[in-house]
């Protein structure tokens, strides 16, 4: 494996991100990638599904891109944000890049995000970090070679407060991980998509997911929560103090954001980190991003001005959205060690 140094030095040229003219602004950066730009090259991703049974009595599954990959190569597995899927705009463009790249792809759902509600009552939150450390024992088990983790928004905070948590022993499973437009500091997130246009257009669109499941948990499970506050519930801080607080062992909201934030777990990381937020995320503020000193030797920190949340747009019209996944995954690769298609051994 490369040195945290050698690593770290890729972040030179890679990191430099730009916007088309066109596109300017967090917000557009953020909604026109999911709605309208090119994800992948070529046909749509294909995917083979397995399910998982769990040390709980549920289910994971997980979707296996049918692209074919070189032997001896890595498994990429992606870790999807709030209410996504192995369909989501990121997650077709990382199968994208693992196609051009020749290595395996995978994407675990989060319980209940694989268009079928799980059982226990339980679902998924942004700190589930023990649910990270599981699915990864089994994809490793199941690859048997190397395993590289990329977490999106909040499937990132939960793979780096995994990262975290487990300190050196991580490189028995991974050879490295990053994370894409993650909310590190779960309190700030909170408070930003709450306010003005964010609460409007975002907060609703998740609540139209999240709020139609939690109902359907509660029909599973009567008396789980209380559902006069949950149909209340206005905004993700006021939902998660219903619903994912305390069905997952925390007091309130409060208490979920200070537990669950990977922001201070970061300086424990014991291999290859790459945090990447765009400075403009309208989920995420500037103000509330790691610095050097949050961070120790193994976390690489690309902050660009530009990019949106899980946006960064390149090229002309309408764009596409291979930026990210292009210069995260070369990443990856290049911290654990694994060559490219084409590179020598040197």
């Amino acid at each position: 494996m490369q040195s945290v140094a050698q690593a770290a030095s890729l972040d030179a040229g890679t990191s430099v991100y730009q916007a088309p003219w066109w596109l300017p602004g967090g917000n557009l950066q953020t909604i026109w990638p999911a709605l309208f730009a090119r994800r992948y090259l070529g046909a749509a991703p294909q995917y083979r599904r397995e399910r998982w049974s769990t040390p709980d009595g549920d289910f994971v599954d997980v979707d296996w891109s049918q692209a074919p990959a070189r032997a001896g190569a890595p498994l990429l597995v992606l870790f999807h944000g709030l209410e996504g899927s192995s369909r989501s705009h990121y997650a077709e463009a990382f199968a994208g890049f693992a196609a051009t790249q020749g290595i395996s792809f995978a994407v675990p759902h989060f319980r209940g995000c694989s268009g079928e509600l799980n059982h226990g009552p339980r679902a998924y939150h942004s700190g589930d970090w023990e649910e990270i450390d599981w699915i990864l024992w089994r994809v490793r088990e199941h690859h048997g070679g190397p395993v590289l983790a990329v977490g999106i928004s909040l499937g990132g905070n939960a793979l780096m407060r995994w990262a975290g948590e487990m300190g050196a022993a991580a490189g028995g499973l991974v050879g490295a991980v990053a994370c894409v437009c993650s909310p590190l500091d779960l309190a700030a997130g909170g408070v930003a998509i709450g306010r003005g246009f964010n609460r409007l257009v975002y907060t609703t669109m998740f609540l139209r997911t999240m709020r139609p499941k939690a109902l359907l948990k509660l029909a599973q499970h009567p008396g789980l929560f209380d559902r006069d506050a949950l149909l209340a519930a206005r905004d993700l801080y006021e939902f998660d103090n219903v619903f994912t607080a305390p069905l997952h062992g925390f007091k309130d909201t409060d208490d979920y954001y200070a537990r669950a934030s990977a922001k201070p777990h970061l300086a424990r990381i014991r291999i290859p980190a790459l945090a990447l937020n765009a400075r403009n995320d309208p989920f995420v503020p500037a103000y509330s991003l790691p610095e050097a000193g949050h961070v120790g030797d193994w976390v690489t920190l690309w902050q660009p001005p530009q990019g949106g949340h899980v946006g960064f747009p390149a090229g002309g019209w309408p764009s596409h959205v291979q930026w990210m996944p292009q210069a995260v995954g070369r990443w990856l690769l290049h911290a654990a060690g694994c060559r490219a298609p084409g590179e020598g051994s040197g």
